[in-house]
């Protein structure tokens, strides 16, 4: 929500006004929740220091874990259940998070990732991707901005195809392992939690 960054906007009802900035809009539910975490992990610590005491199995001192563990769980509820109806009021700003992807060369690997798949070993690649980042640099140009002939001009083994590579939908597409960032990796995981959300209930 920052004016230096501006990627999302909270609606309203999760934000208060500044005391003296009319025009400031204080995130004061995500910033609670994040101050929540110090006393989760105050308490977390605090069981910890109870149980590493213990010589053997239940001792009275023992007790002292309740008071922690059940402000846990009501904390945690809580900060859950407003989060919730926070993030349906969460609009994204999709312009500002591209233009800030596109910022610093984001797809300088994937570049060498492509020349690498043509056999060229990655420390070439390495070396060819910088030079054509610093020749970018000082023309005031991104890597995609560069014609065929010029980024052959780094290296005879590029192809029409780099293109392809050169933009952020395929440098997210490309990663396809497990976890990745591809759409259809994306999808495939958020199907899983689904099924197993649907499963529990």
């Amino acid at each position: 929500m920052s004016p230096r960054v501006g990627f999302i906007d909270l609606a309203d009802r999760f934000c208060t006004g500044s005391s003296i900035m009319p025009q400031k809009k204080n995130p004061d539910v995500p910033e609670l929740a994040r101050g929540k975490t110090g006393r989760v992990h105050g308490h977390l610590v605090a069981l910890l220091t109870l149980m590493k005491g213990q010589p053997l199995a239940y001792n009275k001192d023992n007790q002292e874990d309740k008071e922690g563990l059940f402000d846990t769980a009501d904390t945690i509820r809580d900060t859950l259940t407003i989060f919730v109806d926070m993030i349906g009021g969460v609009r994204v700003k999709a312009d500002a998070m591209r233009a800030a992807a596109l910022q610093g060369y984001a797809t300088a690997t994937d570049l060498a990732d492509y020349l690498v798949k043509r056999g060229v070993p990655f420390r070439d690649a390495h070396e060819t991707v910088a030079l054509a980042v610093r020749s970018c640099e000082q023309r005031g140009c991104d890597l995609a901005d560069l014609s065929l002939d010029e980024l052959r001009g780094f290296h005879a083994d590029i192809q029409d195809d780099v293109f392809q590579v050169l933009t952020l939908e395929g440098s997210v597409a490309a990663r396809k392992h497990i976890g990745g960032t591809a759409p259809e990796r994306v999808r495939i995981e958020a199907q899983r939690v689904l099924d197993q959300t649907a499963r529990k209930e």
